[in-house]
């Protein structure tokens, strides 16, 4: 065994990298924030926009990023009770991140 190899300590995923794919890489997460930075949505249009997900899992997804802090609900009493959905500060300064994974996957994945 080579000298190097008997000292060699393993690396460790950086904490916040492990977190962030825990939290964005969890199905639908990034999809809906990189939807709502875009613009204010109801749960209706985020539906339509996210192609697939099922209104549970939307909504449990929703309640999960608003809990975040990564995305607003605002009730607007009505009539008619609307909810709306936006991105906040939070999410947005994940753009930056969210597109050079979107260039990556164009460039890299079949």
């Amino acid at each position: 065994m080579p000298k190097d190899a008997e000292h060699h300590e393993p690396r460790a995923c950086d904490a916040g990298l492990s977190r962030a794919f825990a939290f964005l890489g969890k199905r639908w997460n990034g999809v809906i924030i990189g939807t709502l930075v875009q613009g204010p949505a109801g749960f209706s249009e985020l539906k339509r926009a996210v192609a697939g997900i099922s209104d549970s899992v939307l909504s449990e997804r929703l309640t999960e990023l608003t809990a975040a802090g990564l995305v607003q609900r605002t009730v607007d009493e009505g009539p008619p009770v609307t909810v709306v959905y936006r991105a906040t500060p939070a999410s947005e300064a994940l753009i930056p991140a969210l597109d050079a994974i979107a260039v990556w996957a164009r460039d890299n994945l079949d």
